[in-house]
């Protein structure tokens, strides 16, 4: 497993980080998902990405325990705050009450002392961004998070927040946004402007809700146990399955054969192509499938490869910059 830099920071994380949105505490009982952290471990990857509203926080909890007894220092750890967590109108967002006590309740899930990376989950439109960047100067200060990141924030508002950042001497070093072959929306803005601030990303999605695997046919059945099955992930994958998408994705298998690998494994080391791209995050529902994936860290793809993912997908890929946009979910 291969490392890298996170933005111009010191930081470093695999090249393949391991996420638990939608199976921790959900799709997979905690044995497996146990098991998954293990060989998650045993192939090298030491970056590991939940949330404290995955699972109304049990994500957190099974990765606590999971990863109890390990060196701390040879892991990053990182989870985010935004979205509820409990009933109450305190209960969300990014206040300086609902930030600080999450990291507390996120630190108790996960058996820490800190977090690696404290991520703002989404902009939040009601609360002044002087109010959250100050929450996580405490954060930061208080050893409760080493370093903090955005997720899903448009360019001009972390360009805002990094020069509070910079003001409040506080490391805001990543970006975590959606990315693959078929969801680059972040390529013509987001990713210019935190390349010129040393910002780095750490993607999710990389394989677009499982539909990059190949698994879904045009006019099919979404498959028993998938995404597109699942009540909870069904909305997520929903946008991907197009016959017309589903189509040109099976038209890449020519690629994927010639680089030798999986559609899911092309799909995965596409993003890692990428120079500003820290780390892929994937989920997986079976250790099998981070072995698999986890194979692609180091993996060069030919300029002639990555030119015909281009030809097949060009008509169904989206590249609108306002997919990421300021949202307002709250009533």
């Amino acid at each position: 497993m291969e490392h890298r830099h996170v933005g111009t920071s010191g930081l470093m994380v695999s090249e393949i980080a391991y996420g638990n949105w939608l199976t921790h505490g959900h799709q997979i009982d905690e044995t497996t998902a146990t098991s998954c952290v293990r060989t998650a471990l045993d192939v090298g990857i030491t970056t590991f990405d939940t949330a404290d509203m995955y699972a109304d926080t049990r994500a957190e909890e099974v990765l606590g325990r999971a990863l109890a007894g390990e060196r701390r220092a040879g892991l990053e750890i990182c989870t985010k705050v935004y979205w509820p967590t409990g009933p109450g109108p305190n209960d969300r967002g990014l206040s300086r009450k609902h930030i600080l006590d999450s990291i507390d309740g996120s630190l108790r899930r996960l058996r820490t002392d800190y977090v690696d990376i404290y991520w703002a989950h989404q902009y939040d439109v009601q609360t002044p961004i002087e109010e959250t960047m100050e929450a996580f100067y405490d954060v930061v200060r208080s050893g409760k998070a080493r370093y903090i990141g955005v997720s899903e924030w448009p360019a001009d508002d972390i360009r805002v927040a990094h020069r509070l950042a910079r003001e409040l001497r506080i490391p805001l070093i990543a970006n975590q946004p959606q990315y693959s072959m078929l969801w680059r929306v972040i390529e013509s803005e987001v990713v210019p402007a935190c390349a010129e601030l040393g910002i780095g990303q750490i993607i999710w999605s990389p394989i677009a809700q499982g539909v990059l695997t190949g698994k879904y046919l045009p006019g099919g059945v979404p498959p028993v146990g998938s995404r597109a099955a699942d009540d909870e992930g069904r909305d997520w994958v929903r946008p991907f399955l197009r016959d017309e998408v589903l189509s040109r994705v099976q038209r890449l298998r020519p690629v994927a054969d010639a680089a030798g690998l999986t559609l899911a494994q092309l799909a995965v080391a596409w993003t890692l192509q990428n120079s500003q791209v820290a780390a892929a995050i994937v989920g997986a529902s079976h250790p099998k499938q981070l072995i698999e994936n986890s194979a692609v860290s180091g993996v060069v793809l030919d300029g002639e490869w990555c030119a015909q993912i281009d030809a097949v997908l060009q008509p169904v890929i989206d590249r609108d910059p306002a997919r990421t946009a300021r949202q307002d979910p709250r009533p």
